[in-house]
């Protein structure tokens, strides 16, 4: 995509849960009650399309949050992300109502197999034509652990190292198969070109599988490549690996430099910066006039609860904060143990304390009300000069995070998106069928990007 006639990405931060991101969204009298079935996810899906949005991008986690007081009482009884369905089932029920809109879900290296996230994401690649991207995680906290019969999560640098090598082997058994393989010729009584087809044998400190996979390749070549590590450690794995990373910008003076940061890494990683992407987190109130918009934004804030940031915040910290005086200091050692370390980092620096309380993580993370991130608000206008001076400078798209739904998404199209339309901003149309053309992404030939340090076994 060429740096001087860019359109913004649109990207939808989804859940397949009984909230979005807001744990008090469930509450407004508009948010729909039907998150357990096809129709819910398919009228977003429609309306996505609509609005010619890249992707509809699945958030997850592997355990209900639970941490707080040790107990998941408090987070069913205030619906603080109590529901968490598989989101690559999810998806496909919105898949099955479109044709062009991208569709995103995160799935943990942490807990998964390389062989069995090849496989998924190849075979939902191909039922899509190519429209499918899987969103990479370390997971975070011993509650997940605990799911998978772990007795505690790995260390947050240990994870990424096991992170890189299940992308060498994902990334392998993907180009195991190389375009033109199947032949399907019934006169020739020729199925496939076996010539084309390899095994991997990968072997690593934590990963071994031989391949070759069983999916050929799709449309796109292979799912685009999500990621969101904000840390030292997890930009350097975003560097490496991800085409469309996701980054949280408290402002946009951070934003600048985060934008210019992240591009760095993927050049230290021997990539072109031009062949990634990516696109903060931000929420977004708009009406007909900015006064409408700061009415709708006070009573969609009403809706958090203090035990949701709580609830959330221990999710994330793998900490119990129950167990905890609330003005307390953590120590250093506490600290370093952490889970999230960029919201850590984030919390200190905002607070301006080296050690700082639980009343301070709760009050200068936001975590739990529309204060986590910046949220654009007023009218159309004032929402689209906002996103355009980000754009401008600071990043390649948005990923929008829903206040309530389906209707922060029906605004957001019905009143933005024909303003960012008439500025040149953002497309009338989608330029082809794949993710990778809608991002302006470079289709992968197989082979031809051999991983830093590839430690494969041939």
């Amino acid at each position: 995509m060429s740096r001087t006639n860019r359109q913004m990405s649109l990207i939808a931060f989804m859940q397949a849960q009984n909230c979005t991101n807001y744990a008090g969204s469930w509450r407004h009298p508009a948010s729909t009650p039907d998150f357990t079935t096809p129709e819910y996810y398919q009228r977003i899906a429609r309306t996505l399309e609509d609005g010619k949005f890249d992707l509809a991008f699945f958030d997850d986690r592997l355990a209900m949050p639970d941490i707080y007081g040790a107990d998941h009482r408090a987070t069913v009884e205030n619906g603080i992300r109590a529901v968490k369905m598989d989101p690559t089932v999810v998806m496909m029920t919105m898949a099955a109502v479109t044709s062009r809109l991208g569709l995103g879900a995160t799935y943990s290296t942490t807990y998964y197999e390389p062989y069995h996230v090849a496989r998924l994401f190849a075979t939902l690649d191909l039922m899509t034509r190519g429209r499918v991207a899987w969103n990479i995680v370390t997971s975070l906290n011993d509650s997940e652990a605990e799911n998978f019969g772990r007795a505690e999560h790995m260390d947050h640098d240990l994870r990424y190292d096991r992170a890189d090598e299940f992308m060498e082997a994902v990334l392998g058994l993907w180009d195991s198969w190389e375009d033109g393989a199947l032949l399907v010729d019934k006169a020739a009584d020729r199925f496939a070109d076996s010539s084309k087809v390899h095994r991997l044998d990968y072997q690593g400190q934590f990963f071994r599988t031989r391949g070759p996979l069983t999916v050929p390749r799709s449309p796109q070549g292979h799912p685009v490549l999500l990621q969101a590590g904000a840390s030292g450690r997890g930009q350097r794995f975003a560097g490496r690996w991800a085409e469309l990373i996701f980054a949280g910008y408290p402002n946009l003076e951070v934003g600048r430099k985060q934008y210019a940061g992240l591009r760095a890494a993927a050049e230290a990683m021997g990539r072109d910066a031009d062949s990634i992407r990516v696109a903060p987190a931000i929420g977004v109130v708009v009406a007909e006039s900015a006064d409408q918009a700061a009415e709708k934004r006070a009573f969609i804030e009403s809706l958090s609860r203090p035990i949701d940031g709580l609830t959330l915040l221990c999710e994330v910290l793998n900490v119990d904060f129950a167990a905890r005086e609330y003005d307390a200091p953590f120590t250093d050692e506490e600290l370093a143990a952490v889970s999230w370390q960029s919201l850590r980092d984030r919390v200190i620096a905002k607070s301006g304390k080296k050690n700082p309380s639980v009343r301070d993580f709760v009050e200068a993370s936001g975590r739990g009300t529309l204060r986590e991130g910046p949220v654009f608000t007023g009218s159309p206008k004032q929402v689209a000069d906002e996103l355009e001076a980000w754009f401008e400078s600071a990043c390649d798209g948005f990923v929008l995070a829903a206040g309530y739904t389906p209707g922060s998404y029906e605004d957001f199209v019905r009143l933005v998106v024909p303003e960012l339309q008439r500025r040149g901003l953002h497309r009338r149309d989608y330029p082809g069928t794949t993710l990778r053309e809608t991002l302006g992404l470079a289709r992968p030939l197989a082979g031809a990007r051999p991983s830093p340090g590839d430690r494969r076994v041939l």
